[in-house]
């Protein structure tokens, strides 16, 4: 590979650079220029007041069982290909089942563990 295989891309990435800086700074000079007030900051709610702050604090639970369902449906990208192997290679087996079976067992343990802590209960 020499240089010149890779001037195409590096064209590419100066055309979309530029492209987005030009279309930031279009958007910049030519746009509508409005008056900031504190009725055009204020979110809209159906047309009723707005109570309370726009952006309330959640309980540190609710980003915990967040990261939690996160890391045991990432389990998924993990075990969908290994099923779609193991059904592919009926002749040996074995070796693939046991790396499978060991790492569902992990997410098992890991699953028990938070369980028994109550890192999934709400109350």
């Amino acid at each position: 590979m020499t240089l010149s295989d890779y001037l195409p891309v590096l064209i590419q990435f100066v055309l979309a650079f530029t492209m987005a800086i030009a279309i930031l700074a279009l958007s910049a000079l030519l746009g509508q220029k409005s008056r900031r007030s504190a009725i055009k900051d204020s979110p809209y709610e159906c047309g009723m007041l707005p109570i309370g702050p726009a952006h309330p604090k959640f309980s540190v639970k609710f980003y915990l069982v967040a990261m939690l369902f996160i890391l045991f449906d990432i389990e998924i990208v993990f075990l969908l290909p290994w099923c779609l192997i193991l059904r592919e290679s009926l002749a040996q087996q074995l070796p693939v089942v046991l790396p499978g079976l060991f790492f569902i067992f992990l997410l098992s343990l890991g699953l028990l563990y938070e369980w028994k802590r109550g890192a999934l209960r709400w109350g």
